[in-house]
């Protein structure tokens, strides 16, 4: 496969108080040699500690972004980004801190995005017995929204933390729309990106709950966030729908 004219990645992990499994998942990143950019989304000083340490031994390849205080995953991401930008990357890869998902993964996520450098490689998960019942029926709820504010089933799952993207689109929509800043993040972003025009290409990938037994989801608060979210979503998808149709029929 030749690799897409101008295809430098790196990989962005949000991190929050995940100092027990951040190492581990960092190590098996930099396996595949790829610069890593850590986000530090107002941790603690145990986490803060680690991070610091893992960037020091691993100075040559990992670059250490430290919010003042926790913002939400998705300022985080942005913030990965915005620093991905300055240091010329072309796409990100994104990867949650707390092990859930297999960075032995990486290579096909990049060889896809290099197959398609001006689309989103997007997670599916494939779960395993660790996955809370009631977050695994949850995520159907997601699913149903995001097919009818896409007008379409492009998007297999929206939730997944795994994927990758373009970077300049991802920059171009946040300096434009302010985007879901905590746990309705990884769908707002995808939802507009294909609202932009961006094709979806969903990869299979195998996903645990989690590896260090911290999980950041809160049930009423980010419920009620990803509620919102779908409510602005579907107003915003229905100027939209000539638009999103006619792409529909333009696509075999």
């Amino acid at each position: 496969m030749s690799e897409a004219p101008g295809f430098k990645p790196c990989i962005v992990v949000p991190v929050y108080n995940h100092e027990h499994a951040i190492g581990a998942v960092l190590a098996g990143l930099l396996r595949h040699d790829v610069p890593c950019i850590l986000v530090d989304d107002g941790s603690n000083a145990a986490c803060a500690g680690v991070l610091d340490a893992l960037a020091q031994a691993n100075s040559q390849r990992v670059t250490l972004v430290r919010l003042p205080q926790n913002q939400g995953k998705g300022v985080a991401v942005l913030s990965g980004f915005a620093r991905a930008a300055q240091l010329g990357f072309s796409h990100v890869l994104q990867i949650d801190a707390d092990g859930q998902h297999r960075t032995d993964d990486v290579p096909g996520f990049l060889a896809q995005a290099r197959a398609h450098p001006h689309a989103i490689i997007a997670g599916h998960p494939v779960y395993d017995e660790s996955v809370p019942k009631a977050r695994l029926y949850g995520r159907y709820a997601t699913h149903i929204w995001v097919w009818i504010n896409t007008l379409s089933f492009d998007i297999k799952d929206s939730m997944c933390g795994f994927r990758v993207y373009p970077v300049a689109p991802v920059n171009a929509l946040a300096a434009r729309h302010a985007i879901g800043a905590r746990m309705n993040f990884d769908t707002d972003i995808l939802v507009r990106l294909f609202w932009d025009g961006l094709q979806v290409v969903n990869l299979p990938t195998r996903v645990s709950y989690p590896a260090d037994g911290v999980s950041h989801f809160r049930v009423w608060r980010d419920n009620v966030l990803i509620t919102w979210m779908h409510t602005v979503l579907f107003f915003g998808m229905l100027p939209r729908i000539p638009k999103l149709l006619a792409r529909k029929w333009r696509t075999p």
